[in-house]
């Protein structure tokens, strides 16, 4: 469970990339995670969804198999992205 300090932090850190994103390369990725463990499926997703049109590699593949990611397997976008990415659940 999460305190309240940790999700400020994290909205902290989200700011934070998306600043710094103005000025510099920052992976989608990074704030898809961010999201996932904060519990905002439609930010994750939209994180994600611009991971995979800058045909980022750095994770993207990984979401089939890695456990951050299981809070959004039953979502029918979670399953479409895995499909695109020619990654079948």
């Amino acid at each position: 469970m999460r305190s309240r300090g940790q999700t400020a932090e994290a909205h902290k850190v989200v700011e934070q990339l998306t600043e710094l994103g103005t000025r510099k390369y920052v992976p989608a990725m990074c704030l898809a995670r961010i999201y996932v463990a904060l519990g905002d499926t439609d930010k994750a997703f939209e994180w994600l969804e611009k991971s995979y049109e800058d045909r980022s590699v750095g994770g993207l593949p990984f979401i089939r198999v890695d456990p951050l990611y299981d809070p959004l397997r039953s979502d029918p976008r979670f399953a479409d992205l895995l499909r695109r990415m020619n990654l079948q659940p």
